[in-house]
């Protein structure tokens, strides 16, 4: 879990500073600690450097040091987060949860002493998501015609405006091999089309466990994935052998650790399988163990799924067995793509389940498909708190935001 920690100097803990700051997430001490004279008991002490904000339950660490056993106390306004007893060096570490979203003066108390730590913004994380984006085809010529924020421009201040944002890439950027056998259509693009996903839309995540991703081949899908990781964009649910294909993202934001998994539950078979690069298959049991593995090291899991039938605006009973797998071993959210139209988006208590997300940067090819939107999801670390969507319109390759 992460954790923002308050660091505190006291007299004589040289070996303590040194610890707080070899630790990346705790702030650096903002106040040098009081000194004492001989017999003299030690003030409560604390130096910190509140976050800008944090999600609900999210983790709060508090170090410092007081008398010896004293009582500490950490409160937010009147109300007791967290109370702890100095040892008998004078040690004391707090540890609360991010109390339900609002604004509160944080202060420790202890030994009839106040030290004020500043205020702290709760509020939930925001995560947005779209559907499928294509590089190639008609985006790519548009990107070409019009520069690589084009497809962008309507949706990208709201992307950029969330914490975390994520899409589906349907397609190569790769200039290398060969076209997949009998298939009937192949996408790539041009790297642009990431570049600007990530520099301008701040997509932070894409998934890449579709039917497009090996549409050149193995060694164009390793290009796929390089020239993500360049443009800074992180992938899952592909690799260069199964293990890597299944491994998580985990991202930090407002205090949380997310997970972001990705499965591909369509042909043709571009699985990956060891040592052979491919994308992660959407096995129930897989899927289960993916997620229940990436719980142990997140606060919130988050799983893309390619399913469902193309133009169905109906869940199918595969799509159905497959969320049941990733929310009973722990999942929050579940995303969907590859129908290529919008279907339902469900709430379950601290839960919720996209069955598709439609087109988004994708040329509409059938009635409906142009039909999209930007899924806004509130979380905090039991799950999710509440959820928007943002509808919009794809004008030629463009999602443009009603």
């Amino acid at each position: 879990m992460a954790r923002i920690l308050v660091s505190v100097l006291a007299a004589g803990l040289a070996a303590l500073a040194a610890s707080c700051s070899s630790t990346a997430e705790r702030p650096a001490a903002a106040v040098a600690a009081q000194g004492t004279t001989a017999g003299e008991e030690a003030p409560l002490d604390v130096s910190s450097t509140l976050p800008s904000w944090l999600a609900p339950g999210a983790a709060i660490a508090v170090f410092g040091g007081a008398p010896p056993g004293s009582e500490i106390v950490l409160l937010a306004g009147s109300r007791r987060l967290a109370r702890a007893e100095a040892g008998p060096d004078g040690h004391f570490e707090l540890e609360a949860a991010a109390p339900a979203a609002g604004r509160y003066r944080l202060a420790v108390e202890a030994a009839g002493e106040r030290v004020e730590l500043g205020r702290l913004r709760v509020r939930p994380l925001v995560l947005a998501a779209g559907g499928d984006v294509n590089p190639g085809d008609r985006v790519a010529a548009a990107v070409a015609a019009y520069g690589a924020r084009h497809p962008w421009r309507s949706v990208g201040p709201l992307l950029r405006g969330a914490d975390l944002a994520t899409v589906n890439l349907e397609g190569v950027v790769s200039t290398r091999g060969e076209p997949w056998p009998d298939k009937a259509f192949h996408f790539r693009g041009p790297r642009a089309v990431l570049d600007a996903a990530a520099g301008f839309a701040g997509i932070d995540v894409v998934t890449v466990a579709n039917n497009h991703s090996l549409d050149f081949g193995r060694v164009a899908f390793r290009d796929t994935l390089a020239a993500a990781r360049r443009a800074g964009v992180a992938t899952v649910g592909g690799g260069a052998g199964l293990a890597a294909a299944r491994r998580p993202v985990v991202l930090a934001a407002g205090g949380l650790r997310v997970a972001f998994l990705g499965y591909d539950d369509i042909q043709p078979d571009f699985h990956a399988r060891v040592g052979v690069a491919g994308i992660a298959p959407a096995d129930p049991a897989l899927v289960a163990a993916g997620v229940r593995a990436a719980r142990r090291d997140a606060d919130v899991v988050i799983v893309w799924f390619h399913w469902g039938v193309e133009l169905e605006r109906s869940p199918s009973a595969r799509q159905r067995e497959l969320a049941r797998a990733a929310l009973g071993a722990g999942a929050a959210v579940v995303l969907g793509a590859h129908p290529h139209v919008l279907q339902p988006v469900e709430r379950r208590g601290r839960t919720l389940v996209a069955w598709s997300l439609g087109n988004f940067v994708f040329a509409p090819h059938s009635p409906g498909t142009d039909e999209t939107g930007v899924l806004l999801v509130r979380l905090g670390a039991r799950g999710v708190v509440g959820y928007s969507v943002r509808p919009a319109r794809i004008v030629g390759v463009q999602p443009r935001l009603d």
